[in-house]
C-alpha cells in the first residue's frame, strides 16, 4: 500500500488526539520555560515523533484483539492500512525521535527515550492490562517537563511541583478515557484526582496571584458540576479540569 493513499488511515491510527495534545503541551511549556525558536522546535518535534511511535504501536499491537471484538474505529484492525506499513512508519518515527532527542542533549534524551517514550511502549506491550495501568502515564507525564527543561541551553531540572502536577494529570488523563464506563464511586475518584492535580499546579509555585485563585476556583466549580451532572456532563467537566491544569502548568512555567 502506497503511503499517500494510506495517509488518512495512518493519521487515524496514530491516535491523533492524544498525540496532538501532548505535542501542543510540549510546545507551550517550551515557550514558557524560555526556549528559543530553534531549541523549542527541536524538543517539540522529538516529543511529537515519540508520540507517533506510541500511537501507531498501540494500534498495530492490538490489531488481532481489535479484530476479534469488532472494533470499527481501528484502521489497522479494519485492514485500511497494512501492519507492515505501520511498522515501517514506527521505525521511521523512532529513528527521528532518537536523533531529535539526542539533539536536545544527553540528559533530555535519556529522560525522553527511557521515561516518556519507554513508558508509552511499556503500556502498549502489556501494562495496560494490570491494575496499576496508570503508572506509565504518571511516569511519562511527570517526566515530560524534565525533557523540556533539560533541553535548555543551560539544562535544569523542573521544580518538584511541576513533576507532581504532570504525574497526577497523566493518571487523570488515563482514567478519563474510561470515566464514562466507571461506576459512580470510581468516577468520583477520577474527578478528585484531577482536583488534586489542580491544587498542585495552582499552589505548588511560590507565586500567589488572582489567576491562581481563579483557576483553582474554576476547577472546584467544575468538580461539583462533574459530581452532580448526568450523561456526558461529568466527562466534559473533567476534561475542563484537565484543561485548566494544563494552562496552570504553562502559566507557572513562565513565571
Amino acid at each position: 500500500m502506497a503511503i499517500p493513499s494510506a495517509l488518512p488511515a495512518l493519521l487515524r491510527a496514530s491516535h491523533p488526539g492524544p498525540t496532538l495534545a501532548v505535542t501542543v503541551l510540549t510546545a507551550l511549556l517550551a515557550v514558557a520555560v524560555g526556549h528559543g525558536l530553534r531549541t523549542g522546535l527541536v524538543v517539540t518535534a522529538a516529543v511529537a515523533a515519540g508520540q507517533l511511535t506510541i500511537g501507531w504501536s498501540n494500534d498495530v499491537i492490538d490489531a488481532g484483539r481489535d479484530q476479534q471484538v469488532g472494533r470499527t474505529d481501528k484502521p489497522v484492525a479494519r485492514g485500511e492500512v497494512s501492519e507492515a506499513l505501520v511498522w515501517r512508519m514506527i521505525a521511521a518515527a523512532g529513528a527521528a525521535c532518537i536523533v531529535l532527542s539526542l539533539a536536545c542533549g544527553l540528559a533530555s534524551a535519556a529522560v525522553h527515550l527511557l521515561l516518556v517514550v519507554g513508558s508509552g511502549w511499556a503500556y502498549n506491550l502489556g501494562l495496560k492490562g494490570v491494575v496499576w495501568s496508570g503508572l506509565p502515564y504518571a511516569v511519562a507525564f511527570g517526566a515530560l517537563p524534565a525533557v523540556i527543561t533539560l533541553a535548555l541551553p543551560v539544562p535544569q531540572w523542573p521544580p518538584v511541583w511541576m513533576v507532581a502536577a504532570g504525574a497526577l494529570l497523566g493518571v487523570g488523563a488515563h482514567l478519563l478515557n474510561a470515566l464514562p464506563d466507571l461506576a459512580d464511586d470510581a468516577q468520583t475518584g477520577v474527578r478528585g484526582l484531577l482536583l488534586v492535580a489542580s491544587a498542585v499546579a495552582a499552589f505548588g509555585p511560590l507565586t500567589r496571584t488572582a489567576w491562581v485563585w481563579a483557576a483553582f476556583g474554576l476547577c472546584v466549580v467544575l468538580a461539583v458540576v462533574a459530581m452532580r451532572g448526568r450523561g456526558r456532563v461529568p466527562f466534559a467537566a473533567a476534561v475542563g479540569i484537565a484543561a485548566v491544569d494544563v494552562v496552570s502548568l504553562v502559566v507557572h512555567g513562565s513565571a
